[in-house]
């Protein structure tokens, strides 16, 4: 195959005609949109009790010291699964265990998960067991900037949370069970339990848990610590990990899975070795770069600095979640089948429509969200406890995250297309690289910009990934598509994102005179009208530039409702 052929583009396929040429590729098209609109659909409403989760913590408890001791008692289990089992999930668990059914059938993949199912659940309640006995010294080592009182909670919601360390590794082995079934129901539906756990446990258990731990005689420490209600939110993340297990458990019950003492399948140590490289990359984030990261954002001296980061956070992982994952999850597939030698035209189509799919859509998001982000951060959070002052901060935090949004989303595209040439060494290396880039950025920034050089040194990271990756990645499969027609997609993409930002950040300050911003009403009907505003000026520039990709968009969505 020479650098010169033409790449096969999905988009010159007509995705109504029934009778085309690539009816196969139709239908893969079809297999992979039904996939993806399950899980789209789990992750907006997963996202939108995420945002009610944070509002509900804003509500009660602002940015505060019992925020920042209930951020460090989740992050801490949380990392922990993250290194050993999160980044497995891509991988290493699925491709095998999608070879396994293929070759071998499903009495072999039961197998298989019973083994380790039995591995993950020995290691974790190890694990479960150190984490409560080093719990104080772990604390220190991710929240050494908080006071003694912020710690001595942290320690003890640490020991609440911790369970959930168990309930997380198993949900990941089961649901990774279900992706390679091609059963997507019950996996897209888990965070939006685990959200909804935290929330609804939060506002039903925090008074009575405040009053219980007020009043027990035998906790002096409730009386130096009077927001011990945060106890509540730890209760609901633990029951929420849980929620998630039982969940996948029930998607399974009729799978033959059991607890066995024999690890001797080849699929096992298959999955150990192709997840040795993504190990080494997540022990350098998790054990080095995170903690290093909350650590410094306790140094800051800003006071609830952790909340602040994860509520611009969750903000970004918005978009990032419906856009970049969405689309890397649903040409995933296509790629693993067009990964061989005699396919790499198809396969540098496939990813080049990726790549201009991900284009369209994540760069009118980030300016949008950018001139937009004070009214939604109003919109979402601002309320009770939670001040115009802390308003300020995570809308500055949001915008500088927004910085890196773009290479992000196609960074996690190209790491995808490296998974699918069964390549997680290279990524690995990449990202080794780049968390190096990000540890100096930070500490140079940190002096000038405090808490908001943790964003900068993010976005330096992000764009540090993607450049390697474009590089190495182009040399492997001489390119990325039709590079004209990249190029083109993206100068449209960028000229009509540009003319919505500017109609957006000149007309937002007379629409903010014009409703007010004093009351919740006020503050919805503002989005409403400055964000309808915002997102039609956009639609009307990309019709009248030609963005095709947006039109094949609406033309699928078209067909696949006139189908329903």
């Amino acid at each position: 195959m020479t650098r010169d052929t033409p790449p096969i583009d999905p988009l010159d396929l007509d995705p109504i005609a029934p009778d085309s040429d690539a009816s196969n590729q139709q239908q893969t098209d079809a297999q992979v949109a039904g996939a993806t609109a399950v899980l789209s659909i789990g992750n907006i409403a997963s996202r939108v009790l995420g945002l009610v989760r944070e509002q509900v913590l804003t509500y009660l408890f602002g940015a505060s010291a019992a925020i920042d001791a209930f951020q460090t008692a989740s992050i801490i289990p949380r990392t922990i699964y993250d290194l050993l089992i999160g980044g497995q999930l891509n991988g290493a668990i699925v491709p095998v265990l999608s070879e396994v059914v293929q070759t071998e059938g499903r009495d072999a993949l039961w197998r298989v998960v019973s083994g380790l199912v039995s591995i993950v659940m020995t290691l974790l309640i190890g694990l479960f067991f150190i984490v409560q006995l080093f719990a104080p010294q772990l604390v220190q080592l991710t929240a050494s900037g908080t006071s003694a009182a912020t710690q001595a909670l942290a320690v003890d919601l640490l020991r609440i949370t911790s369970p959930g360390l168990i309930f997380l590794g198993l949900f990941a082995v089961l649901s990774g069970t279900l992706f390679s079934l091609k059963s997507f129901v019950w996996p897209a539906l888990a965070t939006l339990v685990f959200n909804a756990c935290i929330a609804g446990f939060t506002v039903l258990l925090a008074p009575p848990v405040t009053i219980l731990l007020n009043t027990n005689p035998i906790a002096p420490v409730a009386i130096a610590r009077p927001d011990s209600g945060i106890a509540a939110a730890a209760i609901g993340w633990t029951l929420g990990a849980l929620a998630q297990l039982l969940l996948q458990m029930w998607g399974l019950r009729r799978s033959k899975i059991r607890l066995t003492i024999d690890w001797r399948h080849p699929a096992l140590r298959k999955m150990g070795k192709l997840y040795l490289p993504v190990m080494a990359s997540l022990l350098l984030d998790t054990l080095i770069v995170r903690f290093f990261t909350y650590n410094q954002a306790t140094q800051t001296g800003v006071v609830g600095a952790l909340g602040y980061m994860q509520w611009a956070t969750t903000l970004i992982q918005f978009p990032q979640g419906l856009v970049a994952t969405a689309i890397a999850l649903a040409i995933l597939p296509t790629l693993s089948e067009q990964s061989t030698a005699t396919n790499e035209r198809a396969f540098r189509g496939t990813l080049g429509l990726g790549l201009r799919l991900t284009w369209v859509l994540i760069i009118p998001a980030m300016i949008g969200m950018f001139v937009l982000a004070q009214p939604l951060v109003m919109l979402l959070f601002e309320r009770g406890a939670f001040t115009s002052e802390a308003t300020a901060i995570v809308v500055q935090a949001t915008r500088i995250y927004l910085i890196g949004l773009p290479f992000a989303a196609i960074d996690l595209l190209l790491v995808y297309a490296f998974y699918a040439r069964k390549d997680t060494l290279t990524p690995a290396l990449i990202g080794v690289a780049s968390h190096v880039v990000y540890i100096i950025t930070l500490l140079l920034l940190l002096e000038p910009l405090g808490l908001f050089a943790i964003m900068a040194a993010d976005a330096v990271k992000h764009l540090t990934h993607v450049s390697i990756s474009v590089v190495l990645l182009r040399r492997r499969i001489s390119g990325f598509g039709d590079r004209d027609r990249i190029i083109s997609t993206g100068l449209r993409t960028l000229v009509a994102s540009a003319g919505m930002g500017i109609v957006g950040w000149v007309t937002l300050p007379y629409f903010v005179e014009a409703i007010g911003t004093s009351g919740l009403l006020q503050k919805a009907l503002l989005m409403l009208v400055s964000g309808g505003l915002t997102g039609g000026v956009f639609l009307l520039l990309a019709y009248l530039l030609r963005i095709e990709e947006l039109r094949w968009i609406f033309r699928l969505v078209r067909s696949r409702l006139g189908r329903t």
